[in-house]
């Protein structure tokens, strides 16, 4: 089936199967590796991304459900060259150390942060608690967050010239039967 959708600002069509999760979809068709996939049981949270400004667990959303919605992987939260307040904020609260929960929290993150600019402890903790890190006990993630939230993109504090990679899309508006993911 054909579906199209915005990712990171950029329209998309693809041939997929209909039963091709969004996960797969994100990294097989579209190649952008920064959403992982973790547990298969959709518990860890490590392949969150954002659905119209809303955190979803793409492992357990199909690619088709998401056709004619805007996502936002971890590849989209970097602007102009510009990290995110989010992005900077784990760096200088060191709020990873593998990093494979890290694209996930971050979006989850920047979700909270859209809708609340200002969230207390509780708020940062309530919003991540469906993600999983085994690595940093979380006090550093929330110290991330609070960072960000002090630091809003556009206020000079948090801006940076952190260089980014583009995070350009493969052209995958052309017929892609060869490249359907088998799920």
């Amino acid at each position: 089936m054909q579906i199209s959708m915005t990712v990171n600002g950029t329209d998309v069509t693809s041939e997929v199967e209909p039963r091709v999760l969004l996960v797969h979809y994100i990294r097989e068709v579209l190649g952008l590796t920064g959403t992982h996939w973790g547990c298969d049981t959709s518990n860890c949270g490590t392949c969150v991304v954002l659905m119209d400004g809303q955190p979803v667990k793409s492992c357990t959303v199909l690619a088709a459900m998401a056709a004619g919605h805007d996502i936002r992987t971890v590849e989209g939260l970097a602007s102009g060259g510009t990290l995110d307040p989010v992005q900077q904020g784990f760096m200088e609260e060191h709020g990873l150390q593998c990093g494979f929960c890290t694209p996930g929290m971050m979006l989850t993150a920047r979700a909270l942060l859209d809708k609340n600019a200002h969230p207390d402890d509780a708020e940062i903790r309530q919003a991540i608690s469906g993600q999983i890190c085994r690595c940093t006990g979380y006090a550093t993630i929330v110290r991330s967050v609070q960072w960000a939230a002090a630091h809003p993109v556009g206020s000079g504090l948090g801006d940076t010239d952190t260089a980014v990679p583009d995070a350009g899309l493969p052209d995958v508006t052309a017929e892609t039967e060869d490249t359907e993911v088998k799920a």
